[in-house]
């Protein structure tokens, strides 16, 4: 395990870190357990947008679970950067064989992800299920596993402002057109799941690379990090609600200094919400929006910054708050087997039939999702160093061992 002057965070959606995934006690003593508890976090946010109680209802449970819609994928994508360049290498990327391997462990991974999503999306629930997507902005990152923070920082700020644009130019295209019906005719991952066609998860499914590759980049910057400075975690304490200011902040002055974008829109809240609906056409006027699934400049802007400030005070948390760190233990113990978190709770939801249920009885049954992982994460992680998705991952990529 690393020194705990210079700890590497935890592994990502899908267990990607060269390490196991430790006990709760043990990660205490070498790692960043607060990016593992910021990964629980994101686990029960994906929890509350898929089994939770309508944000529409209002109040304070609708506001909270309004603040799960969205944000919590882009933190995992963000905290899916932060796994990559630990692959890669943390601070210093690694060249030469290792680095050819470690391209190679997440060459495998991506395509087990792409694999798994894809899978999962057959099932016949209604959830949008992301790990196909999280496969492919993997394999869309290798070309930036090497470049430094301040390099992988840039990238991200100019595919977030150019991205979004490219976007809906090419959605612009294929709306109304043949061309994505030709396209995925011929193409074999739409043929075999009837959805998530390599088109739909670069550009026209519900979490398009084109416009997700942003989080990921910020996550490579953030990790590439050394999270253990406090000089570090200052500046991202101001940066994580600067970025999230200037998004939604942005979307809201552009809504109050352009009173046609709700006209146009049909969306009266989605400077930060989707309870207002969505577009009611194609229009350039919803490039101005922030609402967590638009997939906009602003969105993207609003959305890392909520992820960078999650990561930074689950950081200053666990460093400071001892007592907490213990009460935290099993969210801690989620965040580490994310992968296998996410999988159990699609098929609990295929299985049980969830997403049928009446709104009255859907808060009863998150805060059963999230207790019945809590319990089965912490147990297991009393007796096993990995969760049993990730063990699986652990295995597969030691096919990497063999790239000369």
């Amino acid at each position: 395990m690393t020194q705990i002057t210079t700890p590497s965070p935890s592994p990502a959606l899908g267990q990607l870190s060269e390490d196991a995934a430790r006990t709760p006690r043990q990660a205490a003593t070498g790692r960043l357990v607060g990016v593992d508890l910021a990964r629980g976090l994101a686990v029960f946010g994906m929890f509350a947008a898929h089994v939770g109680p309508d944000p529409s209802r209002g109040g304070v449970t609708g506001y909270l679970m309004e603040l799960c819609y969205g944000r919590s994928s882009a933190l995992f994508a963000v905290l899916a950067g932060v796994t990559l360049v630990i692959i890669a290498g943390r601070r210093t990327p690694r060249t030469g064989r290792d680095g050819r391997q470690a391209c190679g462990k997440i060459v495998i991974r991506s395509l087990i992800l792409l694999a798994l999503g894809t899978a999962l999306s057959m099932t016949g629930t209604s959830i949008d299920v992301i790990l196909a997507y999280y496969g492919l902005c993997f394999l869309l990152a290798l070309p930036f596993a090497r470049l430094r923070a301040n390099t992988l920082a840039a990238v991200a700020a100019v595919w977030a402002l150019a991205g979004p644009q490219l976007l809906y130019a090419i959605q612009t295209q294929l709306h109304g057109s043949g061309w994505a019906q030709t396209i995925a005719a011929h193409d074999p991952v739409a043929r075999l799941s009837g959805e998530d066609g390599v088109l739909e998860l670069l550009f026209t499914g519900d979490y398009p690379a084109l416009a997700w590759m942003p989080f990921v980049l910020a996550g490579m910057a953030l990790g590439r990090l050394d999270l253990a400075s406090a000089a570090v975690r200052i500046r991202l304490a101001v940066l994580g609600p600067a970025l999230a200011l200037l998004g939604y902040g942005g979307s809201w002055l552009a809504f109050r200094l352009f009173p046609g974008i709700v006209a146009s829109t049909g969306a009266p809240q989605a400077w930060w919400s989707d309870t207002g609906g969505s577009p009611t056409g194609n229009t350039p006027a919803w490039l101005l929006v922030a609402s967590p699934h638009s997939e906009t400049t602003l969105s993207i802007l609003g959305n890392t910054g909520i992820a960078v400030t999650v990561v930074v005070a689950a950081l200053a948390a666990m460093d400071h708050c001892p007592r907490l760190r213990r009460f935290a233990a099993p969210v801690i113990a989620v965040g580490s087997m994310s992968l296998t978190a996410y999988v159990l709770h699609i098929a609990a939801i295929g299985a049980l039939g969830t997403e049928e249920l009446p709104d009255n009885s859907a808060l009863p049954v998150l805060l059963a999702f999230i207790v019945t992982v809590m319990i089965l994460a912490f147990t297991w992680s009393r007796f096993f160093q990995r969760g049993p998705l990730e063990h699986l991952l652990a295995g597969a990529t030691k096919l990497a061992r063999h790239i000369q």
